[in-house]
C-alpha cells in the first residue's frame, strides 16, 4: 500500500497516463500504416489469435473491456473483410479467425514487435523493461483477483 501524498499520486497517475497515450499512440500510427488495421482491429485479430484462433464473443468483450455493442458493430466490419466468421453456439455466439484475418495478423506480428520494442523497450533499457513487465504483472493479478 501506497504512502504518497494526494499531489504525489495524482503527479504520477498523470504521468502514467501520458507515457501510455504516447507510447500506444505511436505503435498504434505505425501499425496503421504497415498494415492499414485500426487499433480496435488489431486488437480482435490479436486476441483471435492468442486464444487459438477461436473465443465466444463475450470473452472477447471481456478481455477488451469493450461494450458489446462496440464489439459486435467491429465485427459485422471484419466479418464483411472475410477477416472472421461469428456463429451461434449453446449460449452465445462464437467468433472465429478466417484464413484472410489470420494472414493479416501474422503479417503484422513483425511491425508490431518493431513498433513496440523502438517505443517501448529500447527506451526503457533491459533492467527497465523487467521492471515494468513485473510492476504490469502485478497491477494485472491485483484487478483479476477482484
Amino acid at each position: 500500500m501506497s504512502t504518497a501524498d494526494p499531489g504525489e499520486s495524482i503527479e504520477l497517475w498523470l504521468r502514467w497516463k501520458r507515457a501510455y497515450e504516447t507510447v500506444r499512440a505511436a505503435v498504434i500510427a505505425d501499425m496503421t500504416a504497415a498494415s492499414g488495421l485500426s487499433d480496435a482491429e488489431l486488437s480482435v485479430l490479436v486476441h483471435l489469435h492468442e486464444a487459438g484462433g477461436v473465443l465466444r464473443q463475450n470473452a472477447m468483450a471481456a478481455a477488451l473491456g469493450w461494450d458489446r455493442t462496440r464489439l459486435s458493430h467491429l465485427l459485422t466490419r471484419m466479418e464483411k473483410r472475410d477477416y472472421l466468421a461469428r456463429g451461434k453456439v449453446a449460449n452465445g455466439v462464437e467468433i472465429t479467425l478466417r484464413p484472410a484475418g489470420r494472414r493479416m495478423i501474422d503479417a503484422s506480428v513483425p511491425a508490431l514487435s518493431a513498433s513496440t520494442r523502438r517505443h517501448l523497450m529500447d527506451r526503457l533499457g533491459p533492467a527497465d523493461t523487467k521492471a515494468l513487465k513485473g510492476i504490469v504483472e502485478r497491477l494485472l493479478s491485483d484487478e483479476e483477483a477482484r
